[in-house]
């Protein structure tokens, strides 16, 4: 019976996993605007851009060194949890394999990148190292959700940012402005959540170490190392082109305008990444829910409308808490070059556009996940490719069409193009998931969610009466607390019937 109820206490489960994840991953994000804070003060506005663009770049370079293999553990992991730790060994065994080429074409790509990058090594050097570091952290982390340990996922990521906070306002008080220096507390606090993570993982799975099994219990992917590369592609593909969605603007800015601008924007782009991570720990939570129910149309739907109920209960806190922040931590927080015009546009204005794309983001996560976990993971490399190429697209066109213009024709624009690529990926993550059906049983609260929410972001940028009709999206709060208090019954009842 004890067995069984450490299972039990391990299954992942909807509404506490993303309880953790949100809550974690907003604890982190608001730590790392501190630290945002602390590096516009420290250093050059230059530096920072070129800081910042390095972070970007080294991590959409790598990034597709995750081959995708996390995601599988986090979908399949559910399935045998006494595998976890051996998959997360045959991971990094792969993972392996595939860095050299990687740390080739950074070499490669490094002058590419900046004309001026012999007097920039150092910093290059610390954040590829950055970006390798959090790929080598998804594969433990994964294996913490698969196993229902989201809390210490979420503990890891918190950690992370604290010691990494620590060692800024540490630098920032001994007066140091170099950028190296930050780089280096970077990748100081990048170790050791890694490090947490790989001990964590590795002793909540010590209960399994009597079940050995065998590869294939995880499912048929597993069985072989072409299997599951084969069954990892679309992941891994997907990974590659994913970080443009988000990036992409930011780049085309530093080309047309520069890396001030670049800078400036990416001020603007924090409180919409801080609220991104919501979504983010959503569909983390829900993969492995989803992965466990993928061959049971019934019970996938049933997890797709218990997630929508709980994306739109949070839609008003995002709205509101995202304007709060934007115009009350911004101006107080960062220099007033960020927010008060003189390179173009105030980030909070840019901010103010960008939030309808979170919206977009957030009511897009259950149609999203269906199609990382579905029986056909290409179709979400698919999605990514589209999504990435609208963005590029758009991107080009609308910034291309205003920077001549002016710096802030060409901020705006970036904003309004990143908002119309989130619209876009909503639309598309619905059509490729074949959940048309799943939105018109619920036309009402989609029509009703979606005209609210843009009155509501176009009333807190203009800064007209329309914002106060965001109130009226509360009135999903009620469903989404009982989607919440569901998904814990179930796991109650779930522990009942093993412990007998």
């Amino acid at each position: 019976m004890e067995e069984a109820t450490i299972k039990a206490n391990r299954l992942p489960q909807m509404g506490r996993d993303s309880a953790w994840l949100a809550g974690a991953d907003l604890i982190a994000v608001f730590l790392a605007l501190f630290g945002q804070v602390v590096l516009t003060r420290a250093l050059w506005t230059e530096s920072y851009g070129i800081y910042i663009i390095a972070l970007d770049v080294f991590a959409t370079l790598f990034l597709v060194l995750d081959l995708g293999l996390p995601t599988l553990l986090a979908r399949d992991g559910p399935n045998a949890p006494h595998r976890i730790w051996p998959a997360i060994v045959r991971i990094y065994r792969l993972q392996l394999k595939a860095v050299i080429p990687f740390l080739l074409l950074a070499v490669i790509a490094s002058p590419l990148i900046d004309s001026n990058w012999t007097s920039h090594l150092p910093v290059m050097s610390i954040c590829a190292l950055i970006a390798l570091t959090h790929i080598a952290s998804y594969a433990p982390r994964s294996g913490l959700r698969a196993a229902g340990e989201a809390r210490l996922e979420a503990w890891t990521k918190v950690l992370e940012r604290a010691i990494t906070t620590v060692a800024y306002l540490s630098l920032y008080a001994l007066g140091i402005t170099s950028v190296v220096g930050y780089a280096s507390a970077f990748l100081f606090g990048a170790v050791s959540g890694f490090l947490l993570a790989l001990w964590w993982v590795k002793r909540t799975v010590r209960v399994y170490e009597g079940q050995q099994g065998t590869q294939g219990d995880l499912g048929e992917a597993w069985l072989d190392n072409r299997s599951l590369m084969m069954q990892a592609l679309p992941f891994a593909i997907t990974l590659g082109v994913l970080p443009y969605v988000v990036r992409i603007e930011k780049f085309i800015i530093g080309i047309e305008l520069g890396v001030d601008s670049a800078a400036l924007f990416h001020v603007a782009q924090l409180a919409w990444l801080a609220g991104l991570v919501v979504p983010q720990a959503l569909r983390a939570a829900l993969l492995p829910v989803l992965g466990k129910a993928r061959f049971s149309p019934s019970d996938f739907g049933k997890e797709m409308n218990t997630s929508l109920d709980i994306c739109l209960g949070l839609l008003p806190i995002g709205i509101f808490a995202g304007a709060f922040i934007a115009k009350v931590f911004l101006p107080f927080a960062f220099p007033s070059q960020y927010t008060d015009g003189s390179l173009g546009a105030s980030a909070v204005d840019l901010f103010m556009i960008l939030l309808l794309g979170w919206c977009f983001t957030l009511v897009a996560t259950p149609t999203y996940t269906a199609l990382q976990a579905g029986l056909r993971p290409w179709k979400f490399t698919f999605f990514i490719g589209l999504v990435v190429a609208f963005a590029t697209a758009t991107g080009f066109l609308l910034i291309g069409w205003q920077a001549p213009l002016g710096d802030g024709q060409g901020l705006y624009a970036a904003a309004f193009a990143s908002t119309l690529s989130a619209a876009f990926a909503f639309l598309l993550s619905i059509h490729l998931a074949d959940s048309w059906a799943f939105f018109f049983n619920r036309s009402k609260e989609w029509l009703f969610a979606l005209v609210f929410m843009s009155l509501a972001c176009i009333g807190l940028y203009s800064n007209t009466w329309f914002a106060a009709t965001g109130v009226l999206l509360f009135l999903f709060m009620p469903q989404a607390l009982r989607a919440i208090g569901s998904t814990v019954g179930e796991k109650t009842l779930a522990k009942s019937s093993q412990e007998e």
